[in-house]
């Protein structure tokens, strides 16, 4: 058996997992445009925060139980405020 036999939830279903990862690889093409003194600073936290949204999802579902997943659905949540902001 392969380990995706084993998962309970399959990530790249989520409509939201879908539109998190486009949001991220859009991030980082209009970052590439920052100025290059924000490369550590703003440019590198944002795309942290972005990032974080569709590895949470994913993490999340490779949990065991309903209460683990929306533990890391919330935290993607958290990171899409810190994205938006």
């Amino acid at each position: 058996m392969s380990l995706k036999q084993y998962a309970k939830r399959d990530f790249r279903k989520y409509d939201i997992w879908q539109l998190s990862h486009q949001l991220t690889l859009e991030i980082y093409y209009v970052s590439k445009g920052f100025p290059k003194e924000e490369q550590f600073n703003i440019t590198s936290q944002i795309r942290r925060a972005c990032v974080s949204i569709p590895t949470n999802i994913s993490e999340g579902c490779g949990r065991n139980s309903d209460k683990e997943f929306n533990q890391y659905l919330n935290i993607a949540l958290g990171s899409t405020s810190e994205t938006e902001y």
